[in-house]
């Protein structure tokens, strides 16, 4: 069966596909190429409704790329080769859920973050307002274990529902805390497609609640993150090195610096920004340019917290 007749037949329902799909409309950097086949998820009981077109996928030696909400990456120019399966869809709002009994907050991997902070205020539960103003999904800030506001997803998390992509086989798998660190989650590498989070979190009052994740977006817009298309922070920070990253950049003299249309913001040293027709070359040449300076003067490696996807060529994946 040919590709394209097995995606029609096998497309769950409520779900669109898409022939040579821009992604500079689903990333936050706006830059990259086209996706060769690009599959926008849908109304369905849960992500695991892809699992026959991943399995495809994997007996055929088509690659396939996930993305949620296009906060944290980078695509390449020259697009996405394989299949490109977007997880955000709004409609999965409607299935985070509270389970009285067992203390357990439930979000589909696909619901915005901000979103799933919302819904756990009106539900009076308190945990994950440090995420108020981020953008993505929960996936995503799962796969990233993020981290603001001196918290991290992995200081409320219960466990995670996931999917084998290889063989569509789906389980619940605890929360071991010695899988997780700074930035850093199980499903960063491997075939886990992550379906569903679940979070212990605490009874608090919702006014409260409210008012902690209003001054969080606040903060975020003071710190300049809506400015300009970015994806926040360019670089993890490091307490060995004695200052925060943006404060090394700032150091360094790299405040303002530029290839083409990407730009080390003047606001914060840690963001890269697209000023206008950036590339996704000039991005990632300005990141290697920073980790380049930092080397030299400093002696110090800089670990990129963004992603670089997609057909690179020849140059090496972050």
């Amino acid at each position: 069966m040919q590709l394209d007749e097995f995606i029609i037949k096998n497309t769950p329902a409520g779900f669109t596909v898409h022939r040579n799909e821009p992604m500079s409309e689903h990333t936050t950097f706006k830059t990259g190429g086209f996706a060769d086949i690009y599959i926008q998820t849908g109304e369905a009981e849960t992500l695991a409704a892809i699992a026959p077109l991943t399995r495809y996928a994997h007996e055929n030696n088509i690659p396939v790329q996930i993305i949620g909400g296009g906060a944290n990456v980078v695509v390449a120019d020259s697009g996405i080769r394989g299949i490109t399966i977007n997880t955000m869809t709004p409609v999965a709002r409607q299935k985070v859920r509270r389970r009285e009994a067992a203390n357990d907050f439930i979000a589909p991997a696909g619901v915005a973050s901000d979103t799933v902070a919302e819904i756990a205020a009106e539900n009076s539960l308190s945990g994950l307002e440090f995420l108020a103003g981020l953008p993505g999904t929960i996936g995503g800030a799962v796969r990233m274990n993020a981290r603001c506001w001196g918290k991290s997803i992995s200081d409320v998390l219960i466990g995670v529902e996931t999917m084998n992509i290889v063989n569509g086989d789906v389980i619940f798998e605890p929360f071991k805390a010695e899988e997780w660190a700074y930035k850093q989650s199980p499903y960063q590498k491997g075939n886990k497609l992550i379906i569903a989070a679940h979070f212990c979190l605490e009874p608090e009052k919702r006014g409260t609640i409210l008012k902690r994740m209003a001054e969080y977006r606040i903060e975020r817009e003071k710190k300049g993150h809506f400015r300009s298309p970015s994806a926040g922070s360019v670089f993890k920070n490091n307490p060995a090195f004695g200052s925060s990253t943006g404060k090394i950049i700032e150091e360094l003299g790299l405040l303002g610096a530029r290839i083409g249309g990407a730009q080390v913001s003047t606001w914060h040293g840690n963001f890269i920004v697209n000023t206008g027709g950036a590339r996704s070359s000039d991005i990632r040449t300005l990141t290697e340019k920073i980790q380049a300076e930092a080397r030299k003067r400093l002696g110090i490696e800089l670990e990129c917290e963004i992603l670089f996807i997609g057909d690179w060529g020849d140059r090496e994946k972050h």
